[in-house]
């Protein structure tokens, strides 16, 4: 069971939330008088996400209003209920009246509560609000999605002193142990051994060994999908090193890597019917004497030679070998995920994630769940004509070019020459951070796409 929410069951005696829509004047005319005063003592007016405690006459807690606002407010989303996890006093809660989307508004209820107080030598305690879930949500379903999301803030939000590659491998023998799943890491120079030079490139100038997390679940017999998740733990950017400002959030750049582990939370919680592979290459991009450079010209597990044309591209390296591993099992779906490029937030800001996939149906399920779970992506096209932004005059292809312009779609198509099976493959650009708090989303590390992912998967092979 959710910490935070309850079985509909459980309505009884818990205290009325009642939502007032701010294009409906009469809402209150069925409050008591005294009620009525002081709601209008205080100018409670139905604007999104403002909130009247009202007392009873006793002077306890009696119902609380929640203001929608109007249906052309753009503060009106469906996670606008997840305000009331901020100010509610603990207690046992119920909605009155119909959110515009029930589950969505029990959901963001949840996540609302979410805090990150692993360091805090006196943390701040959760209120123990709780929400009776209205009738017909799947609370099971709930439970699945807000420990995946968790999941994916905790590991973004946890620090790289204590994230490195040997912490990640650590939360992903975690979880794989908690749902029975079988996890095999290659390490260090193994990597070479193994074919998988650019992950070791990258990782090897590292105190910390690089290596590749390799986790499968499920029936052997069920559709094969896999995940591949960036797990780049810090960035500095190599040699061709970020400024301090640049570093700053560098600690998220794994952000594919926890998206993925939350996904595959998700999916292995829910027991839906597909044989599950996630790929998580781990590394630090470290500077010292063992750094790769630029200029350097390095050979892929594809056999593609890549010349190095910035060592803060890195990421699109260590995902090229993982997602050419992950194409050689010929998957029926390969999704990847990447805290990838600054172009993708000059395109579309921090909230909205690119996808880039040729299968036109795949697209539209995708828009499609990303639009009926709130969890917004956004497709881009993977261009072909600017493929010769990439081009080398050494190697097979350039891992940055030289146009400075179309970032997040030249290196989309950077990844797609790793890709074996086009038709089934899906990249996303995520950023992985909420840079302001918002109801249901507290400012920091965030699972972006992955919900709208798990809609799909729901829809395409249910447990």
């Amino acid at each position: 069971m959710i910490d935070h929410l309850l079985p509909s069951s459980m309505a009884d005696g818990a205290t009325p939330i009642q939502l007032i829509d701010g294009d409906q004047r009469d809402q209150l005319d069925g409050l008591a008088k005294m009620q009525r005063t002081y709601a209008a003592s205080i100018g409670f007016k139905a604007q999104p996400g403002r909130v009247a405690l009202l007392p009873d006459a006793a002077g306890k807690l009696d119902r609380v209003l929640f203001g929608l606002g109007g249906r052309d407010s753009a503060e009106r989303t469906p996670f606008l209920p997840g305000r009331l996890a901020e100010v509610l006093p603990a207690g046992i809660y119920r909605l009155v009246g119909r959110p515009d989307d029930p589950a969505l508004a029990a959901l963001s209820f949840a996540l609302g509560h979410y805090r990150f107080n692993a360091y805090r030598t006196e943390a701040s305690n959760r209120v123990q609000s709780k929400l009776a879930v209205p009738d017909g949500v799947d609370l099971d379903r709930l439970a699945a999605i807000v420990s995946g999301v968790e999941l994916t803030r905790d590991l973004i939000n946890t620090p790289a002193n204590d994230m490195g590659p040997p912490e990640l491998e650590t939360a992903a023998r975690q979880l794989a142990e908690s749902h029975g799943a079988t996890i095999e890491t290659i390490l260090g120079e193994e990597l070479i051994a193994a074919q998988l030079p650019l992950i070791h490139a990258v990782g090897r100038a590292s105190d910390r060994a690089p290596r590749l997390i390799d986790m499968r679940w499920g029936d052997p017999a069920a559709p094969r999908v896999t995940l591949v998740g960036k797990g780049v733990c810090f960035d500095t950017g190599g040699l061709d090193i970020k400024s301090a400002s640049g570093m700053a959030l560098m600690k998220k750049d794994m952000g594919g890597a926890a998206a993925a582990l939350g996904l595959a939370a998700m999916v292995m919680a829910s027991a839906l019917k597909v044989r599950l592979r996630v790929l998580v290459p781990a590394v630090e991009n470290a500077i010292s004497g063992s750094a790769f450079r630029p200029g350097d010209v390095l050979r892929s597990r594809a056999g593609v030679s890549v010349s190095i044309g910035n060592t803060d591209a890195e990421g699109r390296l260590v995902l090229a070998d993982a997602l050419a591993l992950a194409g050689e099992e010929d998957p029926q779906l390969l999704i990847d995920m990447a805290t990838l490029t600054g172009a993708a937030r000059a395109a579309l800001g921090p909230d909205v994630p690119p996808f880039y996939t040729e299968n036109e149906t795949l697209a539209g399920d995708i828009a499609h769940a990303s639009r009926k779970v709130y969890d917004p992506v956004w497709r881009m096209p993977l261009w072909r004509p600017y493929e010769d932004m990439l081009t080398s005059k050494v190697a097979d292809i350039d891992n940055t070019g030289s146009a400075g312009m179309a970032g997040s779609i030249t290196a989309a198509l950077f990844l797609s020459r790793f890709i074996r099976c086009p038709s089934r493959w899906v990249h996303f650009d995520i950023y992985g951070w909420s840079a302001k708090s918002r109801p249901g989303r507290p400012e920091g590390g965030e699972a972006q796409a992955i919900r709208a992912l798990f809609e799909v998967f729901s829809a395409r092979y249910p447990g």
